[in-house]
């Protein structure tokens, strides 16, 4: 377990970003259950009393951990599908950066808030529309680039089911075998092949060349 030892003097209570942080450093770790005021006290090497300098109690704190998730992964989410592209190939690259960069997209957080949701009925309906919003804009995307109402919401079932899969079966693999797939997915999500410049660009912000993510074939991006 992540120990986080701030510097201190004398009557320091930490800071609300501190505090929030270890809770949510032992939500991605323990669960929910574990999220506990003591505890937290225990781990930062502050006293309990501390902790309510920053937060009124256990359940604001709770509540500050559900709105960083929105404001990161669906915030995160529902501006890469609305950034600038030219082709439906090129907005889905958009969208697969969440996937790729933790910055844009804390799965880990993601599946926590799951499990969290599965013994919590208030956080299981924040849950269910925040995935209702997120498929509307993926949806929206679609739209956008001539596909029609249904076809597109049928699409952005298929591309976001696809990825909560990902982190619902928690898999595990290193970035480059998933990147030089990403060209196959961009063809089996969209019917249409992305161009060699759109994997190039695409290729090159995740740090490898265009050749390493796919092999040419009849000018069609292919493993």
């Amino acid at each position: 377990m992540k120990q986080l030892k701030p510097e201190k003097t004398t009557g320091w209570r930490g800071s609300e970003e501190l505090w929030l942080q270890a809770a949510y450093e032992t939500l991605i770790e323990q669960g929910v259950e574990a999220v506990k005021v003591m505890e937290l006290a225990k781990r930062l090497d502050l006293s309990r009393t501390s902790f309510y300098g920053h937060f009124e109690n256990r359940e604001a704190l709770l509540q500050a951990l559900v709105e960083r998730w929105r404001q990161k992964n669906t915030g995160n989410l529902l501006e890469r599908t609305q950034a600038y592209a030219e082709t439906i190939a090129e907005a889905l690259f958009n969208l697969f950066d969440c996937w790729l960069c933790d910055d844009l997209f804390d799965a880990r957080l993601d599946f926590a808030i799951r499990n969290w949701a599965l013994s919590d009925p208030e956080l299981r309906a924040v849950l269910e529309a925040s995935d209702q919003e997120r498929i509307d804009a993926i949806r929206e995307m679609f739209v956008r680039f001539g596909f029609e109402p249904d076809e597109a919401r049928v699409r952005a079932y298929t591309v976001y089911y696809t990825q909560i899969g990902y982190i619902s079966m928690m898999v595990d693999e290193p970035p480059e075998p998933r990147i030089r797939r990403m060209p196959i997915y961009v063809e089996t999500f969209t019917g249409t092949h992305p161009t060699e410049a759109e994997v190039a660009r695409f290729a090159s912000r995740h740090g490898m060349s265009a050749d390493f993510v796919q092999r040419r074939s009849g000018g069609q991006a292919a493993l």
